[in-house]
């Protein structure tokens, strides 16, 4: 028989719940007596604890109970709240040396290398917006060229539009505008694209021109810049952009895919629609892969601050070097003077969604999600849509809004992403595929026409976390040398690109 709950930690005062469990059920195992129903994924008391007393779960302190808890007792947001438990950042306490594969004996995939260098997964031209004003016109030139459009060039995989909300009405200096930068720079440079044209309206507070100055980006072959005002509204717009895709298809489609080491693999790692079994089985298990992506020279980029926010001090630990513990300390910080800024709580996550799923507090939920990032050192903190030029497991400071999350990390170079989902997210993107991780089987059976691996057998004792650690790594290999992804197949990533949008709109 399977089990009915299960222990994470033995120094836990919580199990959690495998299945719905009802009043007056036995835990044979516990030697518990459920005192009232427990949906699937929420926690159970194994003891009594007290009113203030602390609630560990993964051996940690995920809260404190704001009355008498019985054994047997459901613990949810109804008998349980947020504390300010201490963390102590030691660190690099837990730093030590990655052992690597040999480079002759390292895993390959079938990758697109760019004349400079730069390794991408797949081949598309973008159109991309440097103002909200010229995302229709974006649309319209991508419509030019779907299905019959592009059917003559069969190593091109789409010509993508990337419209978004900003680029006027806003400050032309300070973070807010320095992240639309940053995510623009990072898009145009992303090796999935094999060509850009950048639209503008012509009068936007993010001026092309000065966009180019500012980032160092440059026309070229591959690169094309049209402003609507300058060249004939709309139609001629249109036109022009179009005649610029047609040169630059046939120099796409000569691209041939190369058998590449994977030290050439940059992973974005993202959770979305979590649920109380991420941090049990898709999470740890994407960690499994992490750690043999970082074994083979790989890179991968956590992200989403706000949902590793009381656990950071795990990473902290790890940080290979002292500069790189400050950093993410620093970016900590930020996030609590951002959160008071606005009136707001960096505590309010999770989200009513996650809650149902059986996550109570933040702290519960950063503690599965940065299990996402393996065991390895942490080897460097980047803002927001930088790039990414560290090896191995690397931190992006993101906020934890999946769409602007994975664009950030498109912008800093990731040419594959992994999400993971309980409650079932069907986000997908362009240029950057996204593999979908179901955290539990049922959900996987629900949305199988969007998940792509299911985790739930490790819940169920049929599999363990390096076991699905190794079907993942074996699936990243698989997408990056051009397998697609369900959410591809279903067309997704053209509404996806959704640059963090913070300070005063105008």
């Amino acid at each position: 028989m399977q089990p009915s709950v299960l222990r994470l930690s033995t120094d836990d005062n919580v199990v959690v719940a495998l299945r719905d469990l009802e009043e007056g059920e036995t835990l044979l195992k516990e030697r518990l007596v459920c005192k009232g129903h427990v949906p699937s994924g929420h926690k159970v008391a194994t003891k009594t604890i007290s009113q203030g007393e602390r609630i560990h779960k993964y051996g940690q302190g995920i809260g404190v109970a704001t009355r008498e808890i019985s054994p047997g007792e459901h613990v949810h947001t109804h008998n349980m709240e947020m504390a300010d438990l201490e963390r102590a950042h030691d660190i690099g306490a837990d730093a030590r040396p990655t052992s690597f594969v040999p480079e002759e004996q390292r895993a390959t995939f079938s990758g697109i290398v760019r004349t400079d260098g730069r390794v991408g997964t797949r081949n598309y031209i973008g159109i991309l917006s440097s103002v909200s004003c010229s995302g229709s016109v974006c649309r319209m030139i991508a419509e030019r060229f779907r299905g019959e459009g592009i059917t003559h060039f069969p190593n091109v995989d789409g010509v993508v539009a990337l419209p978004h909300s900003l680029g006027c009405g806003m400050s032309g200096t300070g973070e807010g505008f320095e992240i639309l930068q940053r995510s623009l720079d990072g898009y145009a440079r992303n090796p999935n694209f094999a060509g850009i044209i950048m639209v503008g309206l012509g009068c936007e507070v993010n001026q092309i021109h000065r966009l180019f100055q500012d980032t160092g980006l440059r026309p070229s072959e591959n690169l094309r810049t049209l402003c609507i005002q300058d060249n004939g509204g709309t139609e001629g717009t249109v036109l022009k952009a179009s005649d610029f895709i047609e040169t630059l298809l046939p120099l796409a489609d000569r691209v041939e895919r190369k058998e590449i080491s994977a030290s050439h693999l940059v992973v974005g790692l993202e959770c979305g629609g979590s649920d109380a079994y991420s941090g049990i089985t898709a999470n740890p298990a994407l960690g499994a892969a992490v750690d043999l992506l970082v074994a083979h020279g790989g890179t991968a980029i956590l992200s989403e601050t706000p949902e590793i926010y009381g656990a950071e001090h795990l990473l902290v630990r790890r940080a290979s070097i002292p500069e790189v513990g400050h950093a993410l300390i620093e970016r900590i910080r930020w996030w609590e003077a951002y959160a008071a800024l606005h009136d707001g709580r960096i505590d309010n996550n999770p989200t009513p969604g996650n809650k149902a799923g059986g996550l109570t507090t933040i702290l519960e939920k950063s503690l599965g999600a940065v299990s996402k990032g393996g065991t390895t050192n942490l080897n460097g903190v980047y803002r927001y849509a930088d790039p990414v030029n560290q090896k191995g497991l690397v931190f992006m400071d993101t906020p934890g809004y999946d769409i602007p999350s994975i664009t950030g990390m498109v912008a800093g170079g990731a040419t594959v992403v992994c999400f993971s989902t309980g409650r079932g997210s069907v986000t997908g993107g362009k240029p950057t595929p996204v593999i979908k991780l179901a955290t539990n089987t049922p959900m996987y059976r629900r949305m199988s026409g969007d998940m792509d691996i299911d985790c739930g057998p490790i819940a169920e004792g049929e599999a363990t976390i390096e076991e699905i650690g190794k079907v993942i790594f074996r699936k990243i290999l698989d997408t990056a040398s051009g397998e697609k992804t369900k959410s591809e197949r279903l067309g997704f990533g053209d509404c996806e690109f959704t640059p963090w949008q913070i300070g005063a709109v105008f």
